[in-house]
């Protein structure tokens, strides 16, 4: 049986692509994509991805009309959370440690939930 060696690409829709993509590219770091095959494009470490269906009465994504949530790996939640709020970003931290890492929530300029998860292991390993 062939399996799936790790995730490709996040294709979503957006009410303004451009401007929610340089956002994206301002404070994440991820390049836009590129207008051609030729240009580098965003390259993530590897690492753990958890890929979890929720119930649709969850309230975990926050706004129960979101149907998903992006999750990044982050090497320092402090410095992160710290260069976001200074770029007037709202982030709420998580003040418990859990057995896998640190996490902090926020949305982007359209709404989406978005976690962000400090491993434990700087090699991102559970």
């Amino acid at each position: 049986m062939q399996n799936i060696t790790g995730i490709g690409g996040f294709f979503f829709r957006s009410k303004d692509p451009k401007a929610l993509s340089a956002w994206y590219e301002e404070h994440f770091g991820i390049a836009q994509t590129p207008s051609s095959y030729d240009a580098q494009i965003w390259q993530q470490h590897a690492g753990p991805t958890v890929f979890a269906p929720f119930s649709q009465e969850s309230a975990y994504f926050g706004d129960d009309t979101k149907s998903w949530m992006l999750n990044f790996r982050i090497d320092d939640l402090e410095a992160m959370v710290a260069q976001l709020r200074a770029a007037g970003i709202e982030v709420e931290v998580d003040g418990e440690t859990y057995p896998n890492g640190w996490f902090a929530r926020l949305v982007d300029p359209e709404g989406n939930p978005i976690q962000l998860w400090q491993p434990k292991d700087p090699n991102g390993a559970l």
